[in-house]
């Protein structure tokens, strides 16, 4: 790193106020990475009650009580990582404060704080990486199914079909522990594969509302009636 010599060394000696900058930006880090952890370890929960969406690799023989179970080893390793780093941090800003004049007493406090927070939080990442996001394994046939009966898939027919109509479909999916696109089929008239089209999870994620020439002539009066009685999200 290409280090130079402070301009102000009474001002370097009575407050680090770049040691607490670069602290904050590995916290920042850290909540990102913890987010993530946490995230894979949910679509890893299972294989029963859980999600059950990924699959984790085996890195262990099993837990000390429940013979064969996986536990998310390396998550939950990462999230203990993230919340030292975190703790640093706070440690690093109450060190910063407390500086006298023209002089900090608590440098040393800062610098292995930072030190450390570098050092494990690098190693956790390349760690997690590593061992537990390239060695995850897909449940494509779980993951389809929660799509396919999630009722929120019928909020990209409300313009087509209506509010009301909307929330049939989704309620009756929901009772029936169907997959939403064949109720649809049997409630609104909609083509198979305008469905498929409509109701695809992946063209969903884009964002975006349909146009308004989307609408069927003979719906557009029932949808409009319907987005006044919707109730409102915020």
């Amino acid at each position: 790193l290409p280090f130079t010599k402070c301009e102000n060394h009474f001002a370097a000696q009575a407050a680090l106020d770049t040691v607490v900058e670069l602290s904050g930006q590995l916290k920042v880090t850290a909540t990102a990475l913890m987010k993530i952890t946490n995230d894979i370890r949910w679509m890893n929960s299972g294989p029963i009650a859980g999600l059950s969406e990924i699959a984790l690799p085996a890195l262990q023989p099993g837990s000390s009580i429940m013979a064969g179970k996986v536990n998310p080893v390396i998550c939950e390793a990462t999230m203990m990582v993230c919340s030292q780093v975190m703790a640093n941090d706070v440690a690093i800003g109450i060190g910063n404060a407390m500086g006298n004049f023209e002089l900090n007493t608590m440098m040393p406090l800062m610098a292995h704080n930072l030190l450390q927070s570098l050092t494990i939080l690098g190693n956790a990442a390349r760690l997690f990486a590593d061992e537990a996001v390239s060695g995850f394994t897909l449940n494509r046939e779980r993951v389809e199914e929660h799509i396919e009966r999630n009722p929120i898939l019928v909020s990209a027919l409300n313009p087509l079909i209506g509010y009301d109509r909307a929330a049939q479909v989704a309620k009756r999916a929901y009772a029936e522990r169907r997959r939403v696109r064949h109720v649809a089929a049997e409630m609104t008239g909609l083509k198979p594969d305008e469905l498929l089209r409509l109701l695809d999870p992946c063209r969903m994620t884009e964002g975006g509302i349909l146009p308004e020439t989307a609408v069927p002539a003979a719906d557009a009066g029932a949808a409009s009636q319907d987005e006044k009685s919707a109730p409102s999200d915020h």
